[in-house]
């Protein structure tokens, strides 16, 4: 009965036929890759829930999809087209999500093929040189910390071409201008810099000096943003 129930309609004597043992063995070793993967990903990273669920799930769906591929090139371009569908029905994600969604595809795919021995290999190197890199924190700009972005106010009448080109240059290593902009009316100007501080440890007394050349009006000094590293 159970030959009968899990045969497919359109297997013929020249199909190779999945066992339901081996399906449910690829299918336990998928979900026990992706909960690796999952938990291996939420180490030291934001996360939200649907992404780590996505993720442990993710191995088992294309272990499934591949069994069932079972060697048919029809198929398979079918199914590659319909998952490069997937892409444009969700949110623009960092480079490393992206990674970690690749790093699953594949493991999913090799269990899919029945290497299940190379698949928990892959993932457990996967897995220890993903927790290293984070640990080492490799490609970590050293010098992030110094990044400023400055928004300084300053009266209509103050010339602000150059006006705080000597404070900058006592306590910055570089400072670029990228916006001007009316406030108040039109009574005021907002000016906002990209900065590189030499010391952050100098920040508060700049600040202090840009009070005093800009008559105590607002200033805002916040972290700069740094995304152009994500794809």
């Amino acid at each position: 009965m159970s030959d009968i129930l899990f045969r497919g309609l359109f297997d013929t004597d020249l199909t190779v036929v999945i066992s339901v043992t081996d399906f449910l063995l690829c299918m336990g070793v998928s979900l026990v890759i992706g909960l690796a993967v999952a938990l291996t990903y939420m180490y030291h990273t934001r996360y939200t829930k649907s992404f780590v669920v996505t993720l442990a799930l993710l191995p088992a769906v294309v272990c499934v999809v591949i069994m069932m591929v079972n060697g048919n090139v029809g198929t398979g371009v079918a199914v590659a087209g319909a998952f490069s569908l997937v892409r444009f029905r969700s949110a623009p994600g960092t480079a490393k999500e992206i990674c970690t969604l690749f790093l699953a595809m594949g493991a999913g795919l090799i269990t899919g093929m029945g290497y299940l021995g190379y698949a928990l290999l892959f993932t457990i190197v996967m897995c220890a040189v993903f927790l290293l890199y984070n640990r080492l924190g490799l490609g970590m700009e050293r010098r992030s910390a110094a990044y400023r972005t400055v928004a300084v106010t300053i009266p209509e009448d103050l010339d602000y071409t150059g006006v705080f080109d000597d404070v900058f240059k006592k306590y910055a290593d570089s400072v670029s201008l990228v916006s001007v902009k009316t406030t108040n009316m039109g009574s005021m100007f907002r000016l906002t810099y990209h900065v590189t501080l030499s010391d952050p440890a100098g920040e508060k007394e700049m600040i202090d000096e840009l009070r005093c050349r800009n008559g105590n009006l607002e200033i805002m000094v916040s972290p700069q943003e740094t995304a152009i590293a994500e794809l």
